[in-house]
């Protein structure tokens, strides 16, 4: 198992929460944390960005250590990873972008 795995299972363990409600939390921080250090607001590409090329690189990661680890690769998961943590910004960034709901 990669330093990578044994983060996640730590953060699952310290938090006592699920993995699916830890992709929620870390793909939000992301995106709100991604505005506000570029100054960017939430319409901008580059907030969601950030979540999307984390979100994608971990499950690369996933999928490789997966695979290194002689295991069957279950994309359904990698999926449902991606979607959790995708999922929350993006409705985020569709409000800003196109509606007058996140507006001053």
């Amino acid at each position: 198992m990669t330093s990578f795995q044994h983060s996640k299972l730590w953060l699952v363990q310290m938090t006592g929460l699920p993995k699916d409600t830890l992709h929620v939390y870390v793909g939000m921080t992301l995106f709100l944390v991604a505005a506000i250090v570029s100054r960017r607001s939430l319409k901008s590409m580059l907030p969601i960005g950030i979540v999307v090329a984390a979100a994608l690189a971990g499950e690369i990661w996933d999928v490789l250590d997966t695979h290194m680890a002689g295991r069957r690769i279950r994309w359904a998961l990698n999926f449902h990873d991606l979607w959790n943590t995708c999922f929350w910004p993006a409705i985020l960034f569709l409000l800003a972008r196109f509606t007058r709901v996140l507006k001053k």
